[in-house]
This record gives C-alpha cells, sequence and structure tokens, in this order.
C-alpha cells in the first residue's frame, strides 16, 4: 500500500477529504466526494483521510476543522477549501488542476 506521501507525489492529482467519522458535515459529503473519485477514475485520485486516526497528517496540513478537502498535484497543494462544497465545484478545481 502506498504511503500518503507517495500518493500525493504522483503524476494525477488526488483530492484528499479531511474528514472525521463524528462530523454531521463529513458524512453528507461522503457520498459526493465517492460520486467525483467515480468521475474522475483514471484522470485523479480521491482519498480520505480520518484526522482522529492520521493525526500527523492532519497538523502538517493545518487541518482545524472539517470536512477540508485539499487538492495536491505532485506534491503540492494547489487549492483548498473547509467545510462542504458541492459536486460541480470539486469537480471543476480537480479539472483545473489537470491543466
Amino acid at each position: 500500500m502506498k504511503t500518503f506521501n507517495e500518493i500525493i507525489n504522483g503524476d494525477k492529482p488526488v483530492l484528499v477529504d479531511f474528514f472525521a467519522t463524528w462530523c454531521g458535515p463529513c458524512r453528507m459529503m461522503s457520498p459526493i466526494v465517492e460520486e467525483v473519485g467515480k468521475e474522475m477514475q483514471g484522470e485523479a485520485r480521491v482519498i480520505k483521510i480520518d484526522v482522529d486516526k492520521n493525526q500527523a497528517v492532519a497538523d502538517l496540513y493545518q487541518v482545524q476543522a472539517v470536512p477540508t478537502f485539499v487538492i495536491f498535484k505532485k506534491g503540492q497543494m494547489v487549492w483548498r477549501n473547509t467545510g462542504a462544497v458541492d459536486k460541480v465545484s470539486l469537480l471543476r478545481q480537480l479539472k483545473i488542476s489537470l491543466g
């Protein structure tokens, strides 16, 4: 299994969903994130990071609230949003990161 750093440093953009199981907006976003992952399959990766189980990664990227969405391209953060986001906006940002 690849490490977080190997994934975000890959050739494809990566949408990271920093979430918590106890977070209502995170649960609301979960099916949307899954749909985005399916639609972008082959072009980008979508991964979920539970901040309670991966505190070091959450701290490293200064995740203060959940959900927080981050897009990485070749290891660089190219977009970040805290709070719920609609599917169209997530897809748009991922497609921008492909360019």
